[in-house]
C-alpha cells in the first residue's frame, strides 16, 4: 500500500533533478558553440527580438567569453557612460 504511493514520488522527483542536470550541461554546450558562431549569436538575438550589428555581436561574444573563463571584466573607465544608456539607474 505504501510503496504505491512512494515509488511514483520517488521517481518524479529523480527524474526532475536528472532533466535539470541535462538540461544545464546542455544549455553550457549551446553557449559555448554560440561563441564560436556568431551566425548562431546573431539567429538567437534575432528570435528575442534585438538587431545587433557586427561591433554588438563582437561584444556579446567577448562577454560570453569572459564569462565562461571565470575572467571579470575590466574595470570601466570615464568612457563607460555609453553602457549605462539601457540601465534603469541611469535612464532620464
Amino acid at each position: 500500500m505504501m510503496w504505491t504511493y512512494l515509488i511514483p514520488i520517488l521517481t518524479l522527483i529523480v527524474g526532475l533533478v536528472v532533466g535539470f542536470i541535462v538540461g544545464v550541461f546542455y544549455l553550457r554546450h549551446q553557449m559555448t558553440k554560440m561563441q564560436n558562431n556568431p551566425e548562431m549569436l546573431q539567429k538567437m538575438a534575432k528570435q528575442m527580438g534585438y538587431n545587433m550589428n557586427s561591433q554588438q555581436l563582437a561584444k556579446a561574444q567577448q562577454m560570453m567569453k569572459n564569462q565562461n573563463t571565470g575572467g571579470g571584466s575590466p574595470k570601466p573607465g570615464p568612457s563607460s557612460n555609453q553602457n549605462n544608456r539601457n540601465n534603469p539607474k541611469f535612464r532620464r
